[in-house]
């Protein structure tokens, strides 16, 4: 006999009720309107991150700046796979991704910087993800057990900001950089 928390008629039944709802059952804990609110200032700082990293990747100069700009190229790419699989929950959740470029660097927790040159790129970038860290971080401590799906999905790119600022950081170390 198997220990269920719900018995499995209580289940069957919920799950017919709100079917236009999709995902989003009675167990659903969250503020699912600012859950969607949230997550389109994530999307935004996304786009901005992927706009300041092309950037970046198009404008690196210099005899080291061959590796930094694959590097700028690869975390653009990366961004972007964060920002598309946070539009796709905004969608799950019945709302509406927002990629209004009149309003994005407003709504984005990072700010696009261009930089003046390689080092002043990669410190910005640096910067940029710190934000997304202690951001995304505080986002899926908001969540816990509310929104686990969002919160899953927050922490693995939370994992990948992590590695975006350690490769960047290991290029000023490289490059002899006191911070």
């Amino acid at each position: 006999m198997t220990d269920h928390l719900s018995d499995i008629q209580t289940l069957r039944q919920n799950a017919r009720q709100h079917m236009d709802q999709g995902p989003l059952t009675t167990e659903y804990g969250a503020d699912r309107e600012r859950v969607v609110a949230v997550l389109n200032e994530a999307l935004a700082t996304e786009l901005v991150c992927v706009l300041r990293y092309k950037r970046h990747h198009y404008m690196a100069e210099g005899i080291n700046s061959a590796p930094v700009a694959a590097e700028f190229l690869q975390h653009a790419v990366e961004e972007q796979g964060h920002a598309d699989s946070i539009a796709a929950r905004i969608v799950q959740l019945q709302g509406e991704p927002d990629f209004n470029p009149a309003t994005l660097v407003d709504r984005s927790h990072a700010e696009y910087v261009a930089g003046s040159d390689l080092i002043d790129m990669i410190k910005e970038d640096l910067v940029a993800e710190r934000i997304a860290i202690a951001s995304y971080g505080e986002i899926a401590r908001w969540l816990g057990d509310k929104d686990v799906t969002t919160r899953r999905l927050m922490e693995s790119i939370l994992a990948v900001e992590e590695e975006h600022a350690d490769d960047l950081l290991t290029f000023l170390k490289q490059f002899g950089v006191q911070l």
